[in-house]
């Protein structure tokens, strides 16, 4: 089971969500995608809280407010947290996650510590809890089929921008090759290159005979 959310409307249209347990919290490690931001409770147990990004956007944008509702989420389903107050909550990119065959089940670990960002909760604030709620939907999602799909639409865009790609270096070339053939006319055309019928009649030279002459 899935509990998703809708974050605060003043925020945009994001989605929060987080697994039922600890195996759900393994297949979200294992499915999760490029756009999703983990959120824990550090150092103490906890739900693990996801929050999925437009494409494109970067951890370093996301607004305090909608930082704000995942924290408070996270904070509120640790057994330990949600008593505390200051609690520290970290988050990173899903891609930073890393996952050995040594943990246990829902444990993880990071690529890379510095790609890990830390917040402080000062307390549980049960409006923003409340509004949370009101929003939660429960699914069984096939989270490796949702994967595969997400992994299709991108191979198929990447794809889809190499072929523009050519499409726009064929047309630069095609460019490049007629102002090149413009200029190589001009230069055809400069007076100091052409012979005039005066010239022709000065030289003692006919037309014809120049001609034969080319020829």
């Amino acid at each position: 089971m899935v509990f998703y959310f809708k974050a605060r409307p003043d925020a945009g249209d994001y989605t929060i969500y987080m697994g039922a347990d600890k195996n759900e919290n393994e297949e979200l490690i294992k499915y999760g995608l490029p756009e999703d931001v983990w959120f824990h409770v550090d150092k103490v147990s906890s739900a693990h809280v996801y929050l999925r990004l437009k494409k494109g956007e970067s951890i370093d944008a996301i607004s305090e407010g909608l930082l704000e509702d995942c924290a408070q989420l996270v904070k509120a389903h640790s057994i330990q947290g949600n008593k505390m107050n200051n609690v520290e909550v970290v988050y990173t990119p899903w891609s930073n996650l890393k996952k050995a065959t040594s943990m246990d089940v829902g444990q993880v670990g990071f690529h890379n510590h510095r790609m890990v960002h830390v917040l402080t909760v000062e307390k549980r604030v049960n409006e923003i809890l409340s509004r949370l709620n009101k929003t939660r939907v429960e699914r069984r999602p096939d989270l490796k089929a949702e994967k595969d799909a997400s992994n299709a639409a991108e191979k198929a865009e990447r794809k889809m921008q190499l072929k523009d790609k050519k499409r726009r270096e064929e047309m630069e070339r095609v460019v490049k090759e007629r102002q090149a053939e413009i200029r190589s006319y001009k230069g055809l055309m400069v007076a100091e290159k052409m012979t005039s019928n005066r010239q022709i009649a000065s030289a003692g030279k006919s037309i014809q005979e120049m001609e034969d002459e080319f020829v």
